[in-house]
C-alpha cells in the first residue's frame, strides 16, 4: 500500500493509496487545493469547510458537464466516466473528511 502526503490549502494530510497511484493522487490533491484557493481568492475568509465544500460542488458541477458532453451509447467512454466518477467521488469524501477534521479544534 503506497503512502503519500498532500497538502490542501497549506494542511498537510497523509493518505493511503494503491501502489503505484501515488503520482494519480498527488495530482489529484493539487487540483483541489488550486480549486480551494481559488474559491478563497473569490469568497474570502467564509471558513475551511465551506471553501471544501464549494470546491467538492465545483467539481462535481465539472464532472456532470463532462458526462452530459459524452454521447449516450458510447460504450468505452462510459466506462471511463463512471471511472472518473468514482476518483471524483472518492476525492468529494476525502474532501469533506478534511474539512470535518478541520471543524474539530
Amino acid at each position: 500500500m503506497g503512502q503519500v502526503t498532500v497538502t490542501i490549502f497549506n494542511q498537510r494530510y497523509q493518505l493511503a493509496c494503491k501502489d503505484g497511484e501515488e503520482a494519480r493522487l498527488e495530482k489529484l490533491a493539487l487540483y483541489i487545493d488550486q480549486k480551494v484557493e481559488g474559491l478563497q481568492q473569490s469568497l474570502g475568509n467564509v471558513g475551511d469547510s465551506r471553501l471544501f465544500l464549494m470546491a467538492a460542488l465545483v467539481i462535481a458541477d465539472e464532472l456532470m458537464e463532462a458526462r452530459d458532453r459524452i454521447p449516450a451509447g458510447s460504450g468505452e467512454r462510459n466506462g471511463q466516466v463512471a471511472n472518473l466518477a468514482e476518483r471524483l467521488a472518492a476525492a468529494a469524501a476525502e474532501i469533506e473528511d478534511i474539512a470535518a477534521r478541520l471543524e474539530k479544534p
